[in-house]
């Protein structure tokens, strides 16, 4: 059985190091919410359509069918440019340009000519499909049908057998724009990219929208199935549960399976993702080390106190700093207060 991580491709490289400034790769939460994205690796035609709460989403491929949970990694590179950007004081639009070879090096796919022609793939079914949709992001509630990119154009070089596309410029959406312009973007383990199976990528994504920096986050079974889009049979769909519970592969968090119950776990810090089982149980000593709790807007504060820090490594690090520490009354102000204390007088990694 080949491992649930895909290999590291291009492991001699300073990540996300591009012509702008240090990204933290990052994911909008309203996609990390909703399975807009296929599970398929074939062209998938269906129509989706998906009811949670008073929120609807309806789905309709293009030529190419439904955008696949790896065409997403081409919207995260973009989020994760444009937040860097904005970061930094710079004026930012919906129109990103960048360089392909570094699209393909950081999201850990393959710069041959099969990597190229994936990546104009992808555009072609994130441009194709409509959304229609009630979901909110920032103070706006879209009620409308839109594509994920308005648009995109790219420059090739090369031969005719060998064409390869040198640079990229896409045109989000401003569905996602928004969501940009609000924050309500979270950063992600840049080993979400080693994931090898579509499957893993929903459960990962749900992990981090609904656990965060929390202790846990509980689910039923059928619900997950469905939050994560997943249409194979339940029995299938529950092996893979058991399965994922059993490698323990998912970065940054644990699962559990109990009864009809998901738990996902917030992972020791410093913990990287292993074939090994999870601990047996979580009794009083595991949930004491999991109570600590940093908001996000606590970490959104981070790009004034700490520019050009990676923000998630940093919450990671006070995590384990503060884990034995007694509880604080206010938690966040002592997360900044530390940060402010360990980057003094230090550069940026």
């Amino acid at each position: 059985m080949p491992s649930p991580l895909l290999p590291d491709r291009h492991p001699v490289r300073d990540f996300f190091v591009l012509d702008v400034m240090d990204v933290v790769p990052r994911s909008d939460m309203a996609s990390m919410e909703h399975p807009i994205y296929s599970l398929s690796p074939r062209a998938d035609l269906r129509e989706l359509s998906y009811v949670h709460d008073d929120q609807k989403i309806e789905i309709i491929p293009g030529a190419r069918g439904l955008p696949t949970v790896y065409d997403k990694d081409v919207l995260i590179y973009c989020i994760s440019k444009l937040m860097a950007m904005r970061n930094a004081g710079q004026e930012i639009g919906p129109t990103v340009r960048l360089t392909t070879h570094d699209l393909l090096v950081q999201t850990n796919k393959q710069t041959n000519d099969n990597g190229y022609k994936r990546l104009e793939a992808a555009l072609q079914r994130l441009a194709g499909t409509v959304i229609q949709t009630t979901i909110e992001t920032g103070d706006e509630k879209t009620v409308k049908g839109f594509s994920l990119i308005n648009s995109y154009e790219y420059n090739r070089k090369g031969s005719m057998h060998a064409e390869r596309l040198r640079y990229l410029e896409i045109t989000l959406c401003d569905w996602i724009f928004r969501a940009i312009e609000s924050a309500e973007v979270v950063p992600i383990s840049r080993d979400y990219f080693r994931l090898r199976k579509p499957l893993d990528r929903r459960l990962y994504e749900l992990a981090r929208k609904h656990c965060g920096s929390g202790s846990k986050w509980r689910i039923g079974l059928d619900k997950l199935q469905k939050k994560c889009g997943s249409r194979m049979e339940r029995r299938f769909f529950l092996r893979h549960v058991r399965h994922t519970v059993q490698s323990n592969h998912l970065p940054d968090y644990t699962m559990t399976l109990e009864g009809e119950q998901v738990v996902f776990w917030r992972r020791e810090q410093g913990a990287a993702p292993v074939n090994r089982p999870p601990p047996v149980s979580a009794g009083p000593a595991a949930s004491a080390e999991r109570r600590i709790m940093v908001s996000s807007q606590a970490i959104e504060r981070l790009y004034d106190v700490a520019p050009g820090w990676d923000k998630y490594m940093l919450e990671n690090l006070y995590l384990a700093w503060a884990k034995d520490k007694e509880a604080a009354r206010n938690e966040d102000a002592r997360f900044l207060s530390w940060v402010g204390s360990y980057t003094k007088g230090k550069p940026a990694p």
